[in-house]
């Protein structure tokens, strides 16, 4: 008969958690790096108390907002490549809530992300409880149900021999390359302290490795021919390219066919940027050798990307007839883009498979050579935008070109949302794979200082700069303190161009008045003068206001040598962004305005639509 232990259904989840494992790097280490953790009513008393009994095997971090312990444990999934994850736990109700964003940047990301909300009473005896969500026609419902379109696993624990199936299909989604995503495992607060026997097996330790599906061989061979007929190929790099780890085998295969390779915001420093194929970044983001290219190629082999938006220009980027999307990916639904061949496989077994298929072969050298070219048009028209300048408030594009002189392309560099994105897209020039981490798949702002968090967890003896504006930092700023805490160096540099400068740029660009984004267009009695610098410093942080770009270098310097999370602030002109490169994006203009520059932007736009590929 089968040996069983009796636990609570709480403690046989942490118990389970600290002993399913991963390798990297020939390293065997716990496949959850922890768990974050706010403890209310819903949480506290019973996972609380286990987590309490494992706390050396599966440590807990304390923060100080939900979304934000949450944005952390996606960053560090992220920067290990999708290898390994972390778990957040809050009470019923806000904290849960709460939740809900940073489960949708994991979905749309394709990040793990383990999310253990308290729940109602399973029994109901005590309902209505504090913070129940109470459906007047729907007595199952709570506030949880709200995790459903953003996990891709979700189940609610009414029984503590739930937990065995459940845990079982949320390690098989938080490890499956085509599946990954958040799940969410709703604890019914009384569910979580009824005690169960379960059997010992549940527990034994269980290694996790990275599945690499291997291409179908027609599929192959298809892919192959249609790049043989190719005259002007080009790769786009996307995200899974790094989770895969094939930024070598994308090397070799590039340098086997001399096709030139363009960038996602995802996908960025899948190669280093001085490799001679590496145009960049493209789209609406992009540099201008990648967009050119874009325009022309003929064949386009899109590997590891979701081909959003931005990528494709919302889909007016790819102007050659007749040209063929090819989609090497590991989740179907992807590499079926756009009526593309689809190629699924594991990323770099599928560029290992193609490089052998295609020996011989190679693109036209004339196409590699035009791209050599553009990437040093573009290396010298980047070079005048990122130049210091003694100007009162210098450009984004400045700022950036500061951090990069001073820190090099050796620091992992966080960005999220806003006006960054797009400069920092074009313009960093990433260097190892994974140094480049941006959160731009749902464009969340608030990710930035708690997703450097989760990449210092990740790379404890790496540098990590987090670059963010002012509307990011009011958002959510408080795991400055935790990083503090937790003796975790951030370097920080908030750009402060006092509003939403981006989308006040937008604003202006579609005709529209400036209203309601920079303080000084929206409704006030009296502008603020917020002390960005005294903020940081009241958290824990070192901090200090520069005056310019001379200043910020100086600045840069000194914070090396720091041990804490240093905060530098700098005010920033919210009007001006690099015209060099970027791409058309579709936003659309209203057809009717009482404004001529709205009219005019129409006019402008409907031109800009007939661009567009529909269905093709």
């Amino acid at each position: 008969m089968a040996k069983t232990i009796r636990l609570t259904m709480a403690q046989a989840l942490t118990r389970y958690l600290a002993r399913q494992m991963a390798e990297i790097d020939g390293e065997r280490l716990p496949f959850f790096g922890g768990v974050w953790a706010i403890f209310g009513h819903g949480n506290v008393a019973a996972l609380g108390e286990a987590l309490y009994q494992v706390r050396e095997e599966l440590p807990t971090f304390r923060a100080h907002n939900e979304q934000a312990m949450a944005h952390a444990a996606i960053a560090f999934g992220k920067a290990h490549f999708r290898r390994r994850a972390m778990a957040a736990t809050t009470s019923i109700g806000p904290g849960a809530t709460n939740l809900v964003t940073a489960a949708a940047v994991a979905h749309v990301n394709r990040l793990p992300l383990l999310l253990l909300p308290g729940d109602v009473f399973a029994n109901r005896i005590p309902d209505p409880v504090l913070q129940q969500v109470e459906d007047f026609g729907d007595g199952t419902v709570s506030a949880n149900d709200c995790f459903r379109p953003v996990s891709r696993y979700f189940d609610r624990i009414t029984r503590p021999e739930q937990i065995v199936p459940a845990l079982g299909r949320a390690m098989q989604v938080l490890t499956d390359p085509a599946e990954c995503g958040p799940v969410t495992l709703a604890l019914c607060q009384d569910v979580q302290a009824e005690a169960y026997d379960y059997p010992e097996s549940f527990f034994e330790e269980r290694l996790w490795t990275q599945r690499r599906p291997r291409p179908d061989l027609a599929e192959l061979m298809e892919t192959a021919e249609a790049l043989r007929r190719a005259r002007k190929p080009l790769i786009i790099a996307g995200g899974g390219v790094l989770y895969s780890q094939a930024s070598a085998a994308l090397a070799r295969f590039v340098e086997a066919t001399g096709i030139p390779v363009c960038e996602t915001q995802g996908g960025k420093s899948s190669l280093p940027d001085d490799h001679p194929l590496n145009m960049a970044a493209i789209g609406v983001t992009g540099t201008s050798a990648a967009n050119r290219l874009a325009e022309e190629a003929d064949v386009v082999l899109a590997v590891g990307t979701r081909l959003q938006d931005f990528t494709t220009g919302s889909w007016a980027l790819f102007k050659s007839e007749g040209k063929t999307i090819i989609g090497l990916n590991v989740q179907p639904f992807d590499a079926g883009k756009h009526r593309a061949i689809t190629l699924v496989a594991d990323a770099r077994e599928g560029l290992k498979e193609l490089e052998k298929a295609l020996e011989g072969w190679s693109a036209p050298p004339g196409w590699a050579e035009n791209a050599r070219r553009g990437k040093d048009e573009w290396r010298q028209a980047a070079a005048r935008v990122t130049a210091a300048t003694n100007a009162a408030l210098p450009s984004d594009a400045q700022v950036i070109g500061a951090v990069q002189r001073v820190m090099g392309s050796g620091v992992t560099l966080l960005h999220a949302a806003g006006g960054l994105p797009g400069e920092l897209h074009k313009l960093w020039q990433a260097g190892r794979p994974g140094s480049y981490h941006a959160e731009y798949g749902y464009s969340c702002m608030g990710y930035e200082i708690a997703g450097g968090l989760g990449v210092k967890m990740a790379k404890p003896d790496e540098e990590v700069v987090v670059m963010v504006g002012d509307g990011s930092y009011l958002m959510l700023n408080s795991e400055i303190a935790t990083s503090v805490m937790l003796g975790l160096k951030l370097t920080i540099v908030l750009l402060d161009n006092r509003g939403f400068g981006c989308i006040n740029r937008l604003q202006m660009s579609a005709g529209g008045a400036s209203f309601n984004n920079l303080f000084t267009d929206a409704r006030h009695e009296v502008l603020p003068e917020i002390d960005f610098a005294a903020h940081a410093a009241s958290l824990g942080a070192i901090s200090e206001k520069v005056a310019g770009i001379a200043d910020l270098e100086a600045a840069l310097e000194r914070a090396k040598a720091n041990t804490r999370t240093t905060v530098l602030v700098i005010e920033t002109d919210p009007l001006v962004s690099t015209e060099a490169g970027g791409h058309w994006w579709d936003v659309a203009v209203p057809e009717v305005s009482p404004r001529r520059e709205v009219e005019a932007a129409r006019r402008g736009y409907e031109e800009k639509v007939k661009l567009q590929r529909v269905g093709d």
